[in-house]
């Protein structure tokens, strides 16, 4: 895969996201029980809440630059923590500010992927029918697709499953 096919394939995952979201109300991106007390609002802000992250450490490898430390607290260590303080951080907002959040962050990810150098290294993992992709840069590899692959993984399922619950 090269640099132009990666920026293709996560626009084409980013319009599957958003397809996924037109499914669902507005009323129903706000009502909690789809993880726990959590709403869609609140998984979206979980979703997303680490690709900054992700963002900021391909551009500093990309410039030779120190790894930047994360947008949390430093005594947070382990995931449970950190999605905590992102629920917390949040939490308080509109469903039309995560929801403009969510966007830029992703716009500013590709922004990220577009300025790469066209002969970025990018090696593709195969897992059963899943697909990975990994960016290199220098001798630090990076999930390029973490965003959708969380959601795949460890969150679509159970989302999808909620859905049919409170839709049916």
């Amino acid at each position: 895969m090269n640099k132009a096919e990666l920026l293709n394939w996560l626009k084409e995952e980013y319009r599957k996201w958003e397809a996924f979201l037109a499914e669902i109300s507005s009323a129903l991106m706000e009502q909690p029980g789809v993880n726990g007390d959590w709403s869609m609002k609140d998984m979206i802000a979980h979703i997303f809440g680490y690709q900054p992250w992700l963002t900021s450490r391909i551009q500093a490898a990309a410039y030779g630059k120190p790894k930047p430390v994360p947008p949390w607290p430093p005594q947070l260590q382990t995931d449970d923590e950190i999605n905590a303080w992102i629920y917390e951080t949040y939490r308080g907002r509109t469903l039309s500010e995560v929801l403009d959040q969510s966007h830029q962050i992703f716009q500013e990810y590709l922004s990220v992927i577009e300025g790469l150098p066209d002969d970025v290294r990018i090696e593709e993992l195969r897992e059963g029918k899943r697909v990975f992709y990994l960016v290199w840069l220098g001798d630090q590899r990076f999930p390029a697709g973490e965003l959708f692959d969380h959601f795949h993984d460890d969150h679509e399922p159970d989302i999808r499953a909620w859905l049919a619950r409170v839709a049916g």
